[in-house]
């Protein structure tokens, strides 16, 4: 979700927004959402990754529109996990405990992070939750987001889009009121 939201994405809070368009701007912008997300950064990063990241973030970006068929959801995902040699499997630091992963120990950062969600957006589909992935619904947003409510119910990618949302039908329906 980072990697869409950071680079696929031309609307997000009700603002036009720019998707970074050179290596070096999406490199930064990837480490940005990822510190803002309280996870580590990568010192591996380079400005080629973060541009073949971007290739990435619109191959999966149609994963989270609930009016796109989830055969072609799927298929877009298969597609993505063979192109990026996704294959489950265990290693991890000689000094530490094997870790499971969807890459191969030797793939490169573009393809462990790409089989990484490929599999784990797969997984959500597969065990029947495709619903969860979500676009937010407030107009001028095009954010997308699990949702983890119990009863699958959210429909906005954060307050300020709910709240945004919220005023507008109130504001329609105070107008249509007094017409």
């Amino acid at each position: 979700m980072l990697l869409v939201n950071e680079l696929a994405i031309s609307r997000a809070r009700g603002r036009d927004v720019v998707p970074p368009a050179t290596g070096q701007d999406r490199r930064e912008a990837i480490q940005q959402a990822l510190a803002t997300a309280g996870l580590p950064q990568s010192r591996s990063l380079t400005d080629s990754d973060a541009d073949r990241l971007a290739v990435v973030a619109l191959r999966l970006r149609p994963v989270f529109d609930p009016e796109e068929r989830i055969e072609s959801r799927a298929e877009g995902l298969n597609q993505l996990l063979v192109r990026h040699a996704a294959v489950p499997n265990l290693h991890g630091h000689p000094d530490g405990q094997p870790v499971l992963a969807f890459h191969r120990a030797d793939a490169d950062l573009v393809d462990a992070w790409t089989s990484d969600a490929g599999t784990a957006l797969a997984m959500v589909i597969g065990v029947g939750q495709a619903a969860r992935l979500r676009s937010c619904e407030a107009g001028g947003c095009e954010s997308v987001f699990f949702d983890t409510t119990r009863n699958a119910s959210r429909r906005f990618c954060g307050l300020s889009c709910q709240n945004r949302a919220k005023a507008s039908a109130y504001r329609a329906r105070r107008a249509a009121e007094t017409a």
